[in-house]
C-alpha cells in the first residue's frame, strides 16, 4: 500500500499548518506570504518530479542498446550452492561479483505501515537471502547490539549471527562477505571485536591480501570475511580474525535520481584499479535514496527507479572497458535476477570468458 502513497514533505506540512491558523496565530502576518510559500513548494516539487522522469527515461532509452554480456545468459542451477556449482578449486576470491544487499537486516525495522516504510531495505530474512544467493552483508548496529538503520531500531545482532550460521551449517563451500558497522550518530557497542570473534569463531577468514589470489577451497575450512567498521574503537590490526574497514570501500552519493547514480556508479568504479591487482574489495550499490524535501520518502518506490537497470549496469561496464574492476554489487529489495547477474559474471570470469 504504501509503495504508491505520496508522503507530504515537513515543509509543506508546515506551511498548511499555518494556513489553517486563526489569523493572530499565524508565523507570518501576511496570508499572501504563506500563499507564495506554499506555490514556490508546489513548483519546486513539479521540477523534482520531471527531473526523475526524465533520469528514468535515459536509463530506459540506454536499455535499448541491449543487455547483455559474458555470462549473461547464465542462470546456477542452485543459488544456495552457486560457489560450489562454479567449482571451488576453480574459483578465485577476486574472480568473485559478490551479490550483496544494502541495509541487510531491516526486513522487520521500525512498526509495520508506520515507519517501516521509511526505512526497511530488505524483505527477505538474512537467512533467505543467503539461500536466495546473496553473498555480502551490511548490517548496522547501535551501543546495545541491536540493528539499526538511522533512529529506528530491530532485532539484535544475534539474530543475524543465527541466520548465518544456520545457512553456513547447510552448505560447505559458500563464503560470505559480512560488513558490521556502527550506525552513523550511534555509540560502539563495547568489546565488540572480541564478540564478533566468540561469536562467529572458527568460520573466520582472517585478514590477509594474499586471499585475494586464492580459491575458495584454499581458503575453507574458512566462511565468513568480517570486516568489522567501528566509529570510534579502534579497527582491527592486520592479521586479526576481523578485517578493517579499508578493506571494503565504496563512492557512496545521496540521490535519489537514477541516472546521477548509475552514472555516479560507473565514475568511481571505473577510478578503481582491476579486481586482479586489488588488495581490497570494492562495493558499488545499485540504489537510490529518499530525500527529504521530496513527496516520495518511503524506500521501496524510489529505489525501484534504478533497481531494474543491474544488467545495463554491467553491459555498460564492458562497453566502457570497466568490468574488470566489478566486485561487489549491491541493491535493496534483493531478488533471483540480480543474483543470476552477478553469478553470470562470475561464470564467465572462471570460464575465460571474461
Amino acid at each position: 500500500m504504501f509503495g504508491n502513497v505520496l508522503i507530504i514533505n515537513m515543509v509543506t506540512i508546515k506551511l498548511l499548518t499555518n494556513v489553517l491558523k486563526p489569523a493572530a496565530t499565524r508565523v507570518s502576518g501576511s496570508p499572501n506570504w504563506t500563499v507564495k510559500k506554499m506555490g514556490s513548494q508546489v513548483s519546486k516539487q513539479v521540477e523534482r518530479r520531471k527531473a526523475i522522469h526524465t533520469e528514468e527515461k535515459i536509463l530506459s532509452n540506454l536499455r535499448g542498446s541491449g543487455e547483455e554480456y559474458p555470462g549473461s545468459e547464465y542462470h546456477p542451477p542452485d543459488r544456495k550452492n552457486w560457489m560450489s556449482g562454479l567449482n571451488p578449486d576453480k574459483v578465485h576470491i577476486n574472480q568473485i561479483v559478490w551479490p550483496g544487499t544494502h541495509d541487510s537486516a531491516t526486513n522487520k525495522i521500525g512498526i509495520p505501515l508506520v515507519t517501516r516504510p521509511f526505512a526497511q531495505c530488505q524483505s527477505l530474512s538474512i537467512y533467505r537471502q543467503l539461500v536466495l544467493g546473496t553473498r555480502l552483508l551490511d548490517i548496522r548496529i547501535q551501543e546495545d547490539r541491536r540493528v539499526c538503520h538511522g533512529i529506528l531500531v530491530t532485532y539484535s545482532v544475534d539474530v543475524v549471527f543465527k541466520d548465518i550460521k544456520r545457512f553456513l551449517s547447510e552448505t560447505q563451500s559458500e563464503i560470505i562477505i559480512l560488513e558490521i558497522r556502527t550506525e552513523f550518530g550511534h555509540e560502539d557497542p563495547p568489546e565488540f571485536d572480541k564478540y564478533l570473534e566468540e561469536q562467529l569463531g572458527e568460520l573466520l577468514i582472517h585478514q590477509d591480501d594474499n586471499v585475494f589470489g586464492k580459491t575458495v577451497s584454499e581458503v575453507l575450512p574458512g566462511r565468513i570475511i568480517c570486516v568489522w567498521k567501528p566509529r570510534k574503537s579502534a579497527q582491527p590490526k592486520r592479521g586479526s580474525p576481523l578485517w578493517s574497514a579499508g578493506f571494503l570501500k565504496d563512492n557512496w552519493i545521496e540521490t535519489d535520481l537514477p541516472s546521477t547514480k548509475f552514472d555516479s556508479n560507473l565514475k568511481h568504479l571505473s577510478e578503481q584499479p582491476p579486481v586482479a591487482s586489488r588488495k581490497f574489495f570494492y562495493r558499488v550499490e545499485n540504489t537510490v535514496t529518499p530525500v527529504a524535501d521530496n513527496p516520495v520518502v518511503c524506500v521501496k518506490p524510489v529505489t525501484n527507479r534504478i533497481h531494474g537497470y543491474a544488467r545495463l549496469f554491467i553491459t555498460q561496464c564492458f562497453a566502457k572497458g570497466y568490468a574488470d574492476r566489478i566486485q561487489v554489487y549491491s541493491t535493496d529489495f534483493i531478488d533471483a535476477d540480480f543474483v543470476d547477474a552477478c553469478v553470470g559474471l562470475t561464470h564467465a570470469r572462471v570460464e575465460g570468458k571474461a
